[in-house]
C-alpha cells in the first residue's frame, strides 16, 4: 500500500515555492532579463504584470494560491486512490 502523503502540507510547499519564483520572474523581468518568460506568464495569469509592483505582488499570490489548490487536490485523489488499492 502507498503511503500517505499530507496534502495540507506539500501544498504549502508548492504554494510558497510558486510564490517565490513568480516574485522572481517579475523582478527579473523589470530589469529585462527573461522577459519572455514574463511575457508568458503575462499570458497565463489573470493578475501579473511584470511593469507594476502590484501586478509582481498579484501575480505570485494568484501562483500561490492555484498551486496550493492543484496540488492539494491531486494528493487527495492520489491517498483516495491508494486507500481502494
Amino acid at each position: 500500500m502507498p503511503k500517505k502523503i499530507n496534502a495540507k502540507q506539500l501544498a504549502l510547499t508548492f504554494a510558497a515555492w510558486s510564490a517565490v519564483f513568480m516574485l522572481a520572474l517579475g523582478t527579473l523581468a523589470k530589469f529585462g532579463i527573461y522577459t519572455g518568460a514574463a511575457q508568458q506568464m503575462v499570458k497565463w495569469h489573470l493578475f501579473f504584470s511584470p511593469t507594476t509592483f502590484t501586478g509582481i505582488i498579484g501575480g505570485a499570490i494568484e501562483a500561490a494560491v492555484l498551486s496550493y489548490l492543484l496540488v492539494y487536490v491531486f494528493v487527495w485523489l492520489y491517498n483516495w486512490v491508494g486507500k481502494k488499492v
